[in-house]
């Protein structure tokens, strides 16, 4: 068997923009069906060099959508602490909720940045069970409804690039449906974070440096530059900060560099799911937040469904060189399950 084609890669010190205008028509002419191979291809190559990249969003999503959701979240955590806390991750699941300021660890160090966390809603909700409780809504007018409003649009957004990135994979159609029915019902997390300057002396970072987990992170950045910071690997180049590292990173070498926001685009990176589908192809990157303003961070985390079992993707068997050993299944809802225990101070002997 031969292996799967890797084009040329280019220079990584910059991430790329792709538009996703292509894949938003329905035109069968030639010229629109390249449109949407080159898209495919691009995708392709932007999860195999960084697994980082900006997607313009210009033709999908009104650009004040999102700034009014930054003011919604203003308005929340401006409130007073007493207000905010009347819906705390401790009144559900530990999962579900507002948590404050330094509750959110990575690494073990606490992070400075409050947050305010939904998931897909579930059948029979238990809030004694890992992840299986109710979302709290702040009772700020309108938040719920235009949160909800951005929930369905990056839902299928997310179909809408994953059916981009299988084309760029060269999967069949029927390989194309098997993986819809691991996404079609995708578990979604969204969180809105609001980040204060980062204090100088502070023992950690706004967000440590981790992987996501899941399967595509959709993020409305807000304008603040140098805060999103990307790791790079780069063999032989050591970056002073390298002790920063997750410690199973090891040795890591390589660079970080930055992902400022771009106007009417968002940034998107692929979760742990992808390096497992792909067999180590795609590979989930690093990245940390060191934020100096004082705004108000969107990532919506497009999932697998829970229930969904992830092994390796026929068209990379297909492709690989014979007798390469392949990645263990997982499924997907204990994975999440062990993640998010260790996400909160409060929430971790829960899980």
């Amino acid at each position: 068997m031969g292996t799967i084609s890797t084009p040329p890669s280019v220079p990584l010190d910059k991430l790329p923009i792709i538009d996703v205008a292509p894949l938003l028509s329905d035109d069968l002419s030639s010229e629109a069906k390249e449109a949407r191979k080159k898209t495919g291809d691009a995708l392709n190559r932007a999860c195999i060099d960084y697994g980082f990249f900006y997607l313009n969003i210009t033709a999908y999503a009104d650009p004040d959508e999102p700034k009014e959701l930054t003011r919604l979240a203003r308005e929340f955590f401006d409130l007073p602490q007493a207000e905010k806390d009347k819906i705390s991750l401790s009144n559900e699941d530990h999962a579900r909720g507002y948590q404050r300021l330094k509750e959110n660890v990575t690494n073990g160090k606490a992070d400075n940045h409050e947050g305010l966390d939904f998931f897909r809603p579930v059948e029979n909700p238990d809030k004694t069970k890992p992840l299986w409780g109710e979302n709290q809504w702040p009772t700020v007018p309108k938040f719920r409804e235009k949160y909800e409003m951005w929930i369905e649009k990056m839902k299928k957004l997310g179909l809408i690039v994953m059916e981009s990135m299988a084309e760029g994979l060269g999967m069949t159609k029927g390989e194309w449906q098997d993986l819809v029915s691991q996404v079609d019902h995708s578990f979604w997390s969204m969180r809105v974070i609001g980040y204060p300057p980062l204090p100088n002396d502070h023992d950690g970072y706004s967000c440590g440096a981790h992987k996501d987990y899941g399967c595509l992170t959709f993020l409305y950045a807000d304008p603040t530059p140098n805060a999103l910071q990307v790791f790079l690997n780069r063999p032989g180049v050591k970056s002073p900060e390298a002790s920063d590292l997750p410690a199973e990173q090891g040795a890591a070498e390589g660079i970080w560099i930055m992902a400022d926001p771009i106007p009417g685009c968002i940034v998107c990176n692929i979760g742990a799911m992808w390096e497992v589908w792909t067999n180590g192809l795609y590979r989930s990157t690093l990245h940390r937040v060191v934020h100096r303003g004082s705004n108000y961070r969107i990532p919506f985390f497009f999932e697998p469904n829970i229930d969904a079992i992830i092994k390796p993707l026929d068209v990379i068997k297909r492709k690989e060189k014979e007798g390469k050993q392949m990645r263990e299944p997982i499924l997907y809802g204990d994975y999440v399950r062990s993640k998010v225990a260790n996400n909160f101070v409060t929430g971790s002997e829960r899980y």
